[in-house]
């Protein structure tokens, strides 16, 4: 038996999850069940899986069990960025091996592909727009990045605009960036609705059950799947629960859960939008992976997100969240000092799945076993198509990326502690001190 010791709490006051549409939780499991399928984890990752699964098994059952509600955890809590784009921190022209980088692109926009698909069949309130992203610099150290990842632009093939500091304010109002790097394959959304919205429309053969969270779990020709008020025994088992899916006795030592912090405005008033000016909708990333997110949303909210911290416990921490939302105050004053009144309403912290080698897990873990973990900051598209892939890799398709997926390393051990913890966080105070201006 494996004892699952840490499951998923996080903080209450997430704005994505409390300006989505509201929606109704499917109720919790009690009691016994037998199933052939269980997918455990309802973010991207396992609604595709469970989802593809579905239509692979039209006849079959897909049991799909999330330990809180569907929207409220790590999925409803990134920036909001769908994100075409290979990126690569580990190359210095940010794009690497070309056919890496090929297979890279179309894998993310196949992911992007199957959720746009879902979002128009099923009319998802989730303000999915094809708006582009903005790379932005303030520093030298910033513009020498964009600099770079333009040369891995022209390499791919891919198309940009390079924005003059002077005329980034027609596009984001702000006058703070020296420099923007404009790529338009990024679609930009309110991650909790979409997420809410895609458990709302899975095919009638999944059983969604919501406020489960597995504590003990038995491997063998079945697998049984307990928790406080009963137990869910499957022929096969998906593990599309991210970094806790190292909790369930494979990969362990292998993921870094890492925390980061978001606040989100109240929206502006009518005067204080002609003041800020530029695109009513819009999404910068930093040059520097230390820097700040912004975005202005569409009911003209202002997303300001950065700040780190390593949580090998993997829960939330009050205490952040107050430490960096006197940092989020200050990134935005620096960005908008035409806003003065502006405060937020939402501050929340959001767990990412990092691996050392930036390589996350797909395939089969064990007999009867499968998974699709650590998505490494892209959840959104990443998570989507490896859930759609491992669907139907385990339904015996076969795809070229299926076959680019399975052929990944997959992550590296880390080293023991104290040794990790303590690398782990120097990295984490040189980086943020580092990025400047740009945080």
């Amino acid at each position: 038996m494996i004892k699952v010791t840490v499951t998923p709490k996080d903080d209450a006051m997430c704005g994505w999850y409390h300006t989505a549409p509201a929606r109704q939780a499917r109720p919790a499991h009690t009691g016994e069940k037998n199933t052939r399928w269980a997918v455990v984890g309802a973010g991207f990752t396992g609604l595709a899986a469970a989802r593809q699964l579905a239509l692979n098994f039209p006849d079959e059952e897909i049991v799909l069990i999330d330990a809180q509600e569907v929207g409220f955890g790590t999925s409803g809590r990134n920036a909001g960025f769908a994100i075409d784009l290979p990126h690569d921190i580990g190359a210095d022209d940010y794009i690497g091996d070309i056919d890496i980088a090929r297979s890279t692109l179309k894998l993310n926009r196949l992911g992007q592909g199957i959720l746009h698909a879902l979002v128009e069949k099923h009319g998802i309130d989730c303000h999915m727009r094809p708006s582009g992203k903005y790379q932005a610099a303030v520093e030298n150290r910033g513009i020498a990045v964009l600099d770079a990842y333009r040369r891995g632009l022209d390499k791919l093939g891919e198309p940009y605009e390079v924005i003059a500091g002077k005329d980034l304010p027609d596009h984001i109002g702000t006058t703070f960036y020296r420099q923007g790097l404009f790529t338009p394959g990024t679609m930009l959304l309110q991650p909790s609705a979409l997420v809410k919205g895609l458990a709302d429309s899975l095919p009638s053969n999944v059983t969604l059950y919501e406020n489960t969270a597995i504590t003990d779990v038995d491997y063998g020709d079945k697998v049984v799947l307990r928790h406080p008020r009963g137990r869910i025994v499957t022929d096969k088992l998906v593990l599309a629960n991210n970094a806790f899916g190292a909790r369930f006795g494979y990969l362990q030592h292998t993921v870094l859960p890492m925390y980061l912090y978001a606040s989100l405005s109240r929206p502006l008033t009518e005067a204080e939008q002609a003041q800020l000016g530029g695109k009513a909708f819009w999404g910068v990333i930093p040059a520097d992976p230390f820097g700040s997110t912004v975005r202005r949303t569409h009911d003209n909210r202002i997303l300001m997100r950065n700040s780190f911290s390593f949580n090998p416990d993997q829960q939330s921490r009050p205490h952040c969240l107050e430490r960096f939302l006197h940092k989020h105050r200050l990134s935005f004053e620096r960005r908008f000092p035409m806003l003065p009144d502006v405060g937020f309403d939402y501050t929340w912290s959001g767990s990412l799945a990092l691996t050392q080698n930036h390589k996350g897990f797909f395939g089969q873990l064990a007999p009867n076993v499968y998974g699709a973990l650590f998505c490494n900051g892209l959840g959104v598209t990443r998570g989507t198509v490896t859930g759609t892939l491992l669907a139907d890799m385990i339904a015996g398709k076969r795809h070229e990326l299926i076959d680019f997926l399975l052929s990944t390393s997959g992550p590296n051990t880390l080293p023991p502690e104290p040794f990790l913890s303590i690398g782990v966080n120097a990295t984490l105070w040189w980086g943020q001190r580092k990025a400047g201006q740009e945080s």
